[in-house]
């Protein structure tokens, strides 16, 4: 799925340093490979969920709880959890970005690194708790899937968004240096789930690539 997104992600821009096509051109492609990528994103919830859930279990067995809470409960705790979390995303917005400015920090720098961050706050920590518990299948499950969502469910549905929302159609044309950065994220993430096995040094070399990555967008010029 990581590879799907990231062609989906990537081949816009392509589109446009390829064929020179106009603004409209690209805003089209990008609605057509939106629809494909949702598409793609509720067949791997039907996978995950329904018709192969039993693959997704995982080798441990489930911890001991003391009740049940009723689905009508569960979604009133996520409707005010989603409600608070977009309360606390306006006064993230309207915080960072003039401590951005005053820290000299770049808004590319700020929205790939920092607002990602802080906006992943959630899976990093459980991705991080789930390793110490040496459940890496999970750990590496969270940080995936956290990032497949956003390509292939966040990203088309704010394209639709665009139309109705925004100024302007958005498009999936990013620069270079975005689709770059994707680019090398899913060919590391493929040479990283490709022998099954993970240990401290591979993490520290991919906290090493991340620094990278985060060095090069802050020198980059505005």
């Amino acid at each position: 799925m990581l590879t799907l997104a990231a062609i989906g992600l990537i081949l816009p821009a392509a589109f446009r340093s390829v064929s020179g096509t106009t603004t409209a051109g690209v805003d089209q492609l990008s609605v057509a490979i939106a629809v494909v990528l949702v598409l793609a994103y509720v067949l791997s919830l039907a996978y995950t969920l329904v018709t192969h859930r039993a693959l997704f279990v995982g080798s441990h067995p489930p911890e001991a709880t003391t009740g049940g809470a009723s689905v009508g409960r569960a979604v009133a705790i996520l409707a005010a959890a989603t409600v608070a979390i977009a309360w606390m995303s306006e006064i993230l917005v309207g915080a960072i970005e003039p401590t951005a400015h005053a820290l000299g920090l770049s808004d590319v720098f700020v929205g790939v690194f920092l607002v990602a961050i802080l906006g992943n706050a959630a899976e990093h920590a459980t991705a991080v708790t789930a390793a110490l518990k040496n459940r890496m299948d999970l750990a590496f499950s969270i940080a995936i899937g956290s990032s497949v969502q956003v390509a292939l469910f966040v990203a088309p549905v704010l394209v639709f968004a665009s139309f109705v929302l925004g100024p302007r159609p958005m498009d999936l044309a990013f620069p270079p240096g975005l689709v770059l950065t994707v680019f090398l994220a899913a060919l590391i993430t493929g040479q990283v789930a490709g022998d099954g096995r993970s240990d401290w040094l591979e993490g520290a070399q991919l906290l090493a690539v991340y620094l990278i990555l985060a060095i090069t967008f802050f020198f980059l010029p505005t």
